[in-house]
């Protein structure tokens, strides 16, 4: 019992109730009922326990609390910055060498009759705004506490007991706001990184410790960290509207708050010693897919200069998540007002956020709306028109490994999903990928999944960027661990500098990369090459055949699935 107290977040009160009812019952059975030896009365003490436990349950769950900007207790305060919005104050990490300013406003809460347009200016505060807590992440869908908890142990193998996390972090509609990560002191023109967190576009929030910038910061690049609109807030399109926009837009607001974020980073970055004109804009899965489709935005044109894309592009024929064109997005939208009797679009913004949250998976996908995106961005390269100078960009070797944990293949079903999947072009696929066992049907299965849902954008992607002439870097992330390993976001920890020094899920070997990684993340942010004298030479994948490899070693290594690409090409129709 006082496990799942831990593994929900309850409130410290919450083992004092429970060491103190228990303590009581015992005394009760041992000093009474043991003496008077009745079944029942035995039965009642424990029955009496278990009720009185749910009710601490239920009494004492976590809070919903802002989540500190750092861990240090009292932290000290950083000098005032002066923005045209008011003045703003961070604080410093443990060690002093880095400032966060946490939960900092760039655009109005989209709230009320502004659900659903495109982001505004935000407000001026008067006095100094102390940014010390991180805001709301976006409104989206949340399990119990205990969820959490037991995915941390199950999925990650890392879980730390604690009383100082005894609360739920916040959610909300008004979640448009950045954090910051500056080296200590006074800087001008240090390179900036803009960082969209992944989620599938229906969860995620910015300050998760794995792509925290501050691994960054202490190697002399500022970090900005944003919040967006999530699943239906950011992502819901309907011709109502479109009408109402002066800009004849609708789907992609969660995008148009990703663009605000960037043109507030052009306005403001000077005044924390950041160079508007260097910035490099990365993200990993559904953020990488916002960043490849920022590529191509006529609006995103001179916001940043270099792209890191971490395990997604939309950059295929037919991007194979988190996109739509704009029939489909519309034909969603009126089945969403059907469904909860609305007639306009009045009414559903009278529905609680609360309400409308579960339609997440429904609405999640990046539109062509004719504005943000006028076309594909494979279209877009294929015509030349880009708004990035460099790339770089990669996957990790188990891409597939949680989205398939629960549609494993087998002899049985195996050659039913490579038909049902891929039709005309199955036969040569299942020639490529053989499968006499179990456990080679499954492995074949993974391997399918995984490119073509993330390796095979990342060769389109590469293609498309020889073909415009942008110098580009590609990766594979195969280091295993006692974490996640190399499954999807594996490598956001290695590349962020994040490794926490007292891990014992990571050894020595892990620790040299982290730091490879970190300096060819930190080189390309500052001058768009990632190599240094001191790490091995990353060469441009100028062929599309070559990627650096970050495993047990780190050397470039000939692309491994060529094969399986050609007949995803036929599939995709690439030209």
């Amino acid at each position: 019992m006082l496990a799942v107290l831990e593994l929900n977040k309850n409130t410290i009160w919450g083992f004092v109730i429970l060491l103190c009812i228990t303590a009581a019952f015992y005394i009760l059975h041992r000093f009474i009922i043991k003496r008077k030896n009745k079944w029942y009365l035995k039965l009642g003490v424990w029955f009496g326990w278990i009720t009185l436990f749910i009710v601490v349950l239920f009494i004492t769950w976590p809070p919903v609390q802002a989540v500190p900007a750092v861990s240090v207790k009292n932290a000290e305060k950083t000098e005032i910055v002066s923005l045209a919005q008011g003045d703003l104050q961070g604080v410093y990490n443990a060690d002093k060498s880095v400032e966060v300013f946490a939960g900092v406003p760039y655009a109005k809460p989209p709230v009320g009759e502004l659900r659903w347009k495109e982001p505004q200016d935000s407000e001026p505060w008067d006095g100094v705004l102390l940014a010390d807590h991180f805001a709301p992440m976006g409104m989206q869908p949340r399990n119990l506490p205990i969820y959490y908890s037991l995915a941390q142990i199950i999925g990650y193998h890392d879980y730390q007991i604690s009383l100082d996390d005894n609360y739920t972090e916040p959610v909300s509609e008004d979640s448009l706001y950045l954090n910051i990560r500056k080296p200590a002191g006074k800087l001008k023109g240090a390179p900036v990184l803009v960082y969209i967190h992944g989620g599938s576009l229906q969860t995620g929030q910015p300050w998760y410790a794995d792509y925290s910038g501050e691994g960054l910061a202490k190697e002399g690049v500022i970090v900005v960290n944003m919040g967006y609109r999530l699943g239906i807030f950011g992502y819901f399109a309907d011709e109502e509207l479109a009408a109402e926009s002066p800009n004849g837009t609708t789907g992609n607001y969660g995008m148009l708050d990703q663009i605000k974020a960037l043109e507030w980073v052009r306005d403001n970055i000077a005044a924390f010693g950041g160079d508007p004109d260097n910035v490099t804009l990365a993200g990993e899965s559904a953020g990488a897919a916002s960043v490849s489709a920022l590529c191509t935005s006529p609006l995103a044109k001179g916001l940043f200069r270099r792209v890191i894309l971490e395990s997604s592009t939309t950059a295929s024929v037919k991007p194979p998540h988190s996109f739509r064109m704009i029939d489909e997005a519309l034909a969603a939208g009126k089945e969403t007002k059907e469904k909860y009797g609305c007639t306009s679009i009045a009414d559903l913004r009278a529905i609680s956020a609360e309400k409308l949250v579960n339609e997440a998976y429904t609405h999640h996908h990046m539109t062509v709306d004719g504005y943000a995106l006028t076309e594909t961005p494979y279209e877009s390269y294929k015509k030349g028109v880009h708004n990035e100078e460099m790339i770089l960009h990669g996957y990790n070797e188990k891409e597939s490994a949680a989205f398939i944990l629960f549609d494993r293949a087998n002899m049985k079903n195996y050659e039913q999903k490579i038909r049902g999947y891929f039709g005309e072009y199955a036969d040569e696929l299942l020639t490529l990928y053989p499968a006499s066992t179990d456990k080679e049907a499954d492995a074949s299965w993974a391997e399918i999944y995984g490119a073509v849902f993330f390796d095979y954008p990342h060769y389109c992607l590469n293609r498309l960027a020889v073909e415009n002439n942008i110098p580009v870097y590609e990766y594979l992330f195969a280091k295993t661990n006692g974490r996640i390993g190399n499954w999807h976001s594996g490598e956001e920890v290695y590349c962020y500098g994040n490794i926490p020094d007292d891990s014992t899920l990571y050894d020595s070997r892990d620790r040299e990369l982290s730091a490879q990684m970190l300096n060819y993340w930190k080189n390309f942010a500052a001058n768009g090459n990632p190599n240094a004298q001191e790490l091995p030479e990353w060469e441009q994948n100028s062929g599309s055949d070559t990627v650096m490899y970050f495993g047990d070693t780190t050397e470039m290594i000939s692309e491994r699935e060529h094969a399986l690409f050609a007949i995803l090409d036929k599939f995709e129709g690439w030209k």
